[in-house]
């Protein structure tokens, strides 16, 4: 046994090794057990490893020779998505596990569950995962599932933090997850180990709790085969075969194993760290790193019983209550890659890296002092997925259909795998999820960054060691920059810009009238040797906008956009999506993808959108009608790929041999789009461009009315664009974009009178202005009040406000507006 105290002296004193050496790996299922002070805490999924011969046993079933979805791997997310297509009366659904269920990554996982994220669409997973785990399996199977429900703690050591958990509490309010701040004395009370000395107060949430891996994935398969659905153990895949219809589609057709195959349309990718190794068996990509995560677990603590978990965001630690003993975990800035996944690995753990592990110790003990002087029963450290946005991947690959993938989810996959199960299920079965998804598609990735081993190694290994750090509504990452810029990056670096990161896209943020502030290469944040940035400026200024008030560059912007408003403006927007529709029936194609008529002549610009069958919203975008021109032209476009609706659409536009419209996604390094704005525009541009080489070789820019800032804009394709700003210096700004200062629409419709009111924050804080007028009647939808003047006002978020000290209320959308100088909230 050893005492936490001393694990951090030694570990001080000790010299730092390299994180590449003395890694032993410890392989439970080839006989290696650990030793008597190394137990771990799911006792029963050890003691059930088969002998390592029990591999060349076979299957634990006989294959089928056919099934409707194939899905790879047996851990939480495998289950969960087999479960809930049986749920959802998917039938011939087979789930291929190559050792035992939980092996690689689940069985060894904390377990945690915490209601309250910053996403609504995440708190809706959650709370069907814990439905799920708590309630459903128990009603269906009979079996415990091993849920343990003693509450959750969030500590806020910092006014920014504690307004963080007030926001979570107000959107969990919204949801119906109860919570509540706690002050330091309130929350000494709750929990008598903690200290409090240096908190600012708590977030409790009283109904979180954990889960057993290995209870909860053994009801689920007990579940998901009571419907009809197989589970196979014991049966490594070994290959996936493809086709090519005849419209030149790539779709999964088998599923090859080493004892047969299985003939199927549809294959899962849940195999969590091995989910890479799948996907090149099919050529698709996969971008996610497998590292080290550790936790440990302490000897018996007296009065620890029944104490919620606890996450110290600010120590990045994480306190879960494992009986009488605590597991204590957390996120550190150098974690150990895993750079050789090895397929033999199933029920096995790492030699836990005290050099790295160490960080954690300090702030736990600070936090829970009695641990200075607790035992550590055992240690436990084993692979996890982690991804560059530290979001799952989740989805139908865009290389090949029938091929979904439900893996990364970066030490998540316990409590988001009922919500992402019964997501995934329903998008294999409807074509599409009933949330929005989009923040786990895997298509929110360019497929140039998919395959970019630099990028996704550094944006994952800044995802992981910021893991537990305060989301801030102007942050940017530092990681994996600057790898698509187009050509007018370098002009607008010169002259200031602060460039922000979209899709790998360095796009213009804002400018600073401080000079240039680049992106420099990554550093790891000075882990792993690296030599950290001092004097960082772009770094600097990121600093400065961490903060939920105005951010310091607000003005800046305010600036530029009544600079667009008054005079003109040059707008890059070369980082926008850009789609060609072109083909004998083009025509008749946007007419049924987009709901405005864009059956205008050429040159003209509709904004509009494109809806789905259920009628919701898919994209919005503006729609411009081109007159024909030649190939050669340098304003022509070059396209980085082609597909024929007949792909996306068969029944619409259906010919194998001729297809009859073809949409192109632009990608080049020579047309540059740009948007020219304001009240001056038009004749400022027609100088700039009677002044440009581009005016003799292509046709002029058009009027385009965009509402980014109240004005005409006029879109120009420049093959050097920056010609224009520079000669139109002094009078050309180029500016963020922004949007048309407006009041909503409902103000105006009938039924709905404009009363307005004092507004206060979260925190009792009350906004600062004055109110135009008193409330005459509560209408249905109320507009909070206008601040004027431009005081610096606590503007908390969009969720949770007061909306006056006499009656609760909430706030759904908080709006700025240039001409009105304020802010302005709707109830």
């Amino acid at each position: 046994m050893a005492l936490l105290s001393r694990a951090l002296r030694v570990a001080a004193t000790c010299p730092r090794r390299s994180p590449a050496r003395g890694l032993g790996l410890r392989l439970l299922s080839s006989g290696a057990r650990p030793s008597p002070e190394k137990s771990v805490p799911y006792q029963q999924t050890l003691k059930e490893a088969r002998d390592p011969r029990a591999g060349a046993q076979g299957p634990s079933r006989p294959l089928p020779s056919t099934a409707n979805v194939v899905v790879i791997g047996g851990g939480s997310l495998g289950c969960q998505t087999l479960y809930h297509l049986a749920k959802l009366g998917m039938s011939g659904a087979v789930l291929l596990e190559r050792e035992r269920l939980t092996s690689g990554t689940t069985w060894h996982t904390a377990g945690l569950l915490w209601q309250l994220r910053p996403s609504d669409v995440e708190v809706e997973l959650l709370a069907h995962t814990r439905r799920v785990v708590s309630r459903d399996l128990g009603e269906e199977t009979g079996l415990h599932t091993g849920w343990i429900q003693n509450g959750g703690l969030f500590i806020a050591s910092n006014r920014q933090r504690l307004d963080e958990y007030k926001r979570l509490m107000s959107l969990g309010k919204a949801y119906g997850v109860e919570s509540h701040v706690l002050s330091p004395a309130e929350t000494k009370a709750l929990y008598p180990l903690m200290n409090v000395e240096d908190l600012y107060g708590t977030l409790y949430v009283p109904h979180d709790g954990t889960m057993d891996p290995a209870g909860t994935c053994t009801a689920l398969t007990r579940a998901a085969t009571a419907r009809g659905a197989q589970v196979i153990e014991n049966c490594p895949v070994t290959g996936i075969s493809v086709r090519t219809d005849d419209f030149g589609v790539r779709r999964v057709e088998a599923v090859e194993t080493e004892h047969g195959s299985i003939q199927t349309p549809c294959v899962v990718n849940c195999a969590g760290v091995w989910a890479v190794a799948v996907g090149r068996m099919a050529g698709v990509k996969v971008p996610l790193v497998a590292m080290h995560h550790a936790y440990v677990v302490t000897e018996r603590i007296e009065g620890i019983q029944n104490m919620p978990n606890v996450r110290d965001h600010d120590a990045s630690i994480y306190l879960r209550l494992q009986g009488d003993a605590l597991s204590v975990g957390g996120y550190e800035t150098n974690p150990i890659f895993w750079e050789e996944v090895s397929d033999k690995f199933a029920f096995g753990l790492f030699d836990l890296d005290w050099d790295v592990f160490t960080q954690h110790i300090e702030g736990a003990i600070n936090r829970v002092p009695v641990l200075e002087k607790t035992g550590i029963k055992s240690t436990v450290c084993g692979p996890e997925s982690f991804t560059p946005d530290h979001k799952p991947l989740m989805g139908e690959a865009p290389e090949l259909r029938g091929f979904f993938l439900g893996c990364g989810f970066n030490s998540a996959g316990m409590m988001l795998g009922g919500g992402c199960g019964q997501e995934l299920a329903h998008w294999i079965i409807h074509g599409r999820p009933e949330k929005d998804m989009h923040s786990y598609d895997i298509r929110r990735f360019h497929h140039s960054l998919t395959a970019h081993g630099r990028w996704i190694r550094e944006r994952s290994h800044e995802s992981y060691s910021r893991n537990y750090s305060v989301v801030f509504p102007h942050d940017e990452p530092l990681a994996g920059r600057n790898m698509r810029t187009d050509p007018l990056h370098e002009e607008l670096l010169a002259r200031g810009c602060v460039f922000q990161e979209r899709h790998g896209w360095e796009r213009p943020g804002w400018f600073s009238p401080h000079g240039a502030a680049p992106v420099l290469p990554y550093d790891y944040y000075g882990a792993y040797r690296q030599r950290a940035h001092k004097d960082y400026v772009y770094g600097r200024l990121l600093g400065h906008e961490y903060t939920f008030d105005f951010p310091p560059h607000h003005d800046v912007i305010r600036k530029e956009c009544l600079a667009c408003r008054g005079a003109a403006a040059v707008f890059d927007m070369s980082y926008f999506g850009k789609f060609y529709l072109v083909g004998l029936d083009a025509r008749k194609a946007a007419d049924w993808l987009f709901s405005a008529d864009v059956s205008r002549p050429p040159g003209s610009t509709v904004y509009t959108c494109m809806l789905n069958h259920r009628g919701g919203t898919e994209s919005d975008l503006t729609v411009s009608r081109l007159a024909p021109s030649p190939q050669t032209s340098p304003l022509a476009p070059a396209f980085e790929g082609l597909t024929t609706l007949s792909q996306i659409c068969p029944h619409q536009f259906t010919s194998p041999t001729h297809p009859l419209v073809h949409m192109g996604a632009v990608e080049s390094l020579v047309l540059q789009a740009c948007l020219c704005q304001g009240r001056i525009a038009m004749a400022k541009l027609h100088r700039a461009w009677e002044a440009s080489p581009l005016s003799k070789k292509g046709p002029p820019c058009h009027p385009w009315d965009t509402g980014f800032a109240g004005e005409k804009g006029f879109n120009c394709a420049a093959l050097r664009a920056a010609a224009l700003c520079r000669r139109g210096k002094g009078h050309c700004q180029p500016v963020q974009e922004t949007w048309r200062p407006q009041l909503p629409a409902w103000l105006s419709a009938p039924g709905h009178s404009v009363a307005w009111d004092s507004v206060t924050g979260d925190g009792g804080e009350l906004w600062p202005g004055h109110w135009e007028r008193e409330v005459q009647e509560k209408p249905d939808r109320t507009l909070g009040g206008i601040v004027r003047g431009w005081e610096r006002a606590r503007i908390m978020g969009g969720h949770g406000k007061q909306v006056s000290q006499d009656e609760e209320g909430f706030l759904e959308e908080v709006m700025s507006g240039l001409s009105l100088e304020g802010w302005i909230g709707a109830t």
